[in-house]
């Protein structure tokens, strides 16, 4: 009997987590933040790897926002490194693993070679389905809403789309989750009982779940057994209880 139906219901197709609790996880230890941030790239692995078995076929981490620019330099820098140096360890991995890996959130601010790096993963794992991982850096909600609001006013103002014919699917088709389905869970780590600007538009009926556990001490055994706890949840999208 699988997992799904010894918990009553179907595992979560998609996930989306907010890796928190790395500094902190470090300062409790006497550890520089950035010993943290380290350990917890070590972590994104083993849950990454675990997906395919709990039946995700879609997983998405929010690395980096638009608002972790306010940190410290030294420890924005070291996080930049630590996503090159993640790019490289972990690419042909993925690749490997038929994972296809895309990046959402503004890329401007973001350097040129690790941009490059991005776009060069993209490109190499575009064709692998086995398991859909999505990864944002220099993401924040409402900067993806502003964003794809400009590129439909912009469709607007040259004539390629009328405003009678904006719907709720035309914006979603301008988020940069476009052709991706909803999370249908959604878990931060670290205690915090916030969202942060993470998916607001994607997430109108995604269940949510909040552990005390920081994000490097979070394990495969934690994470599946909040796929599993999902399973018991009732979704009704608004609807009454059948």
């Amino acid at each position: 009997m699988s997992d799904d139906q010894m918990h009553g219901g179907p595992a979560p197709a998609h996930v989306a987590i907010i890796m928190d609790g790395n500094g902190r996880w470090a300062e409790s230890r006497g550890l520089p933040r950035l010993a943290g941030h380290r350990r917890g790239a070590d972590r994104v692995h083993e849950i990454v790897e675990s997906c395919p078995d709990l039946g995700i076929t879609h997983l998405t981490l929010f690395a980096f926002s638009t608002e972790n620019w306010k940190r410290p330099a030294s420890e924005v820098q070291g996080l930049m490194r630590l996503f090159r140096r993640y790019i490289k360890k972990e690419g042909a991995r993925l690749v490997a693993e038929g994972a296809r890996v895309r990046f959402i959130g503004g890329r401007d601010p973001l350097d040129a070679d690790l941009r490059a790096l991005m776009a060069g993963l993209e490109a190499r794992t575009v064709e692998n389905d086995r398991l859909h991982l999505t990864v944002a850096i220099n993401y924040g909600g409402r900067d993806e809403i502003l964003r794809a609001t400009r590129r439909v006013a912009e469709a607007v103002r040259d004539g390629r789309l009328r405003p009678e014919d904006v719907t709720q699917d035309t914006i979603a088709e301008h988020l940069d989750t476009a052709g991706l389905p909803d999370p249908d869970l959604i878990l931060r780590t670290s205690g915090e009982l916030r969202v942060s600007g993470f998916l607001p538009w994607q997430a109108a009926y995604s269940e949510f779940s909040f552990v005390e556990t920081r994000w490097p001490d979070f394990t495969a055994e934690m994470f599946a057994t909040q796929v599993r706890g999902f399973g018991r949840r009732e979704r009704r999208y608004g609807a009454i209880a059948g």
